[in-house]
């Protein structure tokens, strides 16, 4: 009896939190999308609102026939389909494509209570409700530009991250890395894996997805680490190693951070012209529309980037306790990517397949908004760098992932570029991988309307 009262106690909150909301007037976006890009975005004073701004794209999937836009002179096709919320993306050398299909662990403290169940059904109207598989699939290009699948690893942990360091392929579990014996032409493992490194979860696990690559030399993994909470609402204890990037010894397991105060960092990968790692990262919510912008910057050995202290450098978050010998220190990040653009996938591209102006430059999956109006990203985007820096304002690569009625019929994630210089593309909505060419190699030219 006990029990049945408290769901009847909880659905009359959430209908009296519904009706409210109708009177509420949401903060809504009062500068151009085009303010919050680039090295020198624009940042206005926050908007705090009793009731956070909520507006996300209800999952919907794609429908028969129905496929994602792409920029003039390209093209796109689905290279894989019907998988089980794909995430994120490895290539390995012979050309295979490994994917993870994931989602979130249990996480009984992050999803507890009343906002607990406010989160969950937000989380499953934005598609994300669905229980993780906990595999990775291989797939393996038929000749015909489909793929064939099989399952390469199961019975995983929220898998996120995977890197190949020469005979051993490392997985970034939610909790650790896990290393696995690998051989060239492998369609699947069977083998247990040994975990190398643990990585911060726990109960909370706020953001669970944890990504890993390898050094250029192969003695070293980098592993990202997002934060424990918003803005530290869930306390600075529980933020141990994490809104940070972990270095992790190969040989030894030994780990130290190398660098923090990014709040939720995802893609990473090498800068071809400077050598420098790059990560993608989400910066926090609940400030506005028009604040704070996602980015990708550089990261330096011990560098600070200012979560949860402040952002972008020096501007302080007052929802923090002030210390300013964090907040002074905090690196300006690079490239602003646009406010709660949701930016996860990065790479670089390195191939022979899209045009010279391709080159270095940077493929951005914007997985797309929850705390904006008008919504923002649900796109790939491409940022073009001359020197190992940004050289110009991004441009549309993949569109089209929300219909006219504001449905998301897909989300992209992960973007990896594969053995024949193609862009890859995961979409966890639309459960398929996208493949993305030249509509003529070597002769497309990137439309900028």
């Amino acid at each position: 009896m006990g029990r049945k009262i408290g769901f009847v106690i909880i659905a009359l909150i959430v209908l009296i939190t519904a009706v409210v909301a109708n009177y509420i007037v949401y903060d809504t976006a009062k500068l151009p999308e085009a303010a919050s890009l680039g090295p020198s975005p624009v940042f206005p004073p926050p908007t705090r609102n009793l009731v956070p701004t909520v507006h996300i794209a209800p999952a919907k999937g794609w429908p028969e026939g129905r496929k994602p836009e792409a920029a003039s002179g390209l093209e796109v096709t689905a290279f894989a389909t019907a998988l089980d919320h794909p995430r994120w993306l490895y290539v390995l050398p012979n050309g295979d494509v490994l994917v993870a299909e994931t989602n979130a662990p249990q996480r009984p403290d992050e999803a507890s209570g009343i906002r607990g169940f406010v989160y969950r059904t937000v989380q499953g109207r934005a598609g994300a409700g669905v229980p993780s598989a906990n595999r990775i699939t291989l797939l393996r290009d038929s000749g015909n530009g489909a793929a064939e699948k099989s399952v390469f690893i199961e019975h995983l942990s929220s898998p996120f991250g995977m890197t190949l360091v020469g005979d051993n392929l490392y997985v970034a579990n939610t909790d650790a890395i896990v290393r696995f014996p690998y051989q060239q032409g492998a369609t699947r493992i069977t083998q247990v894996g040994v975990k190398l490194a643990e990585l911060p979860a726990g109960t909370i696990n706020h953001h669970w997805t944890k990504n890993v690559i390898a050094s250029p030399d192969g003695a070293r993994l980098y592993a990202t680490v997002g934060s424990n909470s918003n803005a530290g609402e869930n306390g600075l204890d529980n933020e141990e190693r994490r809104a940070a990037i972990l270095e992790v010894d190969i040989a030894s397991g030994n780990t130290r951070v190398f660098a923090s105060g990014l709040r939720n960092p995802n893609g990473m990968d090498w800068q071809p012209q400077s050598g420098a790692l790059w990560t993608a990262v989400n910066e926090r919510d609940e400030l506005g529309s028009d604040l704070v912008p996602d980015y990708m910057t550089s990261v330096k050995d011990g560098g600070f980037y200012g979560w949860p202290y402040s952002y972008w450098g020096q501007l302080v978050d007052t929802r923090v306790p002030l210390h300013l010998d964090m907040v002074e220190k905090a690196i300006v990040p690079d490239y602003a990517l646009g406010n709660h653009t949701a930016s996860l996938g990065l790479v670089f591209y390195r191939g022979d397949l899209f045009p010279q102006q391709f080159h270095g430059g940077a493929f951005v999956g914007q997985h797309g908004s929850w705390n904006r109006r008008p919504l923002s990203g649900y796109k790939v985007i491409f940022v073009p760098f001359a020197n190992g820096m940004p050289s110009g304002p991004p441009t549309d690569i993949l569109t089209g992932f929300v219909d006219q009625d504001g449905k998301a019929l897909g989300r992209p994630v992960g973007v990896a570029i594969d053995k024949t210089g193609a862009l890859l593309v995961a979409d966890d909505v639309g459960n398929t991988v996208w493949r993305v060419t030249p509509a003529e190699p070597k002769a497309a030219t990137l439309g900028r309307d």
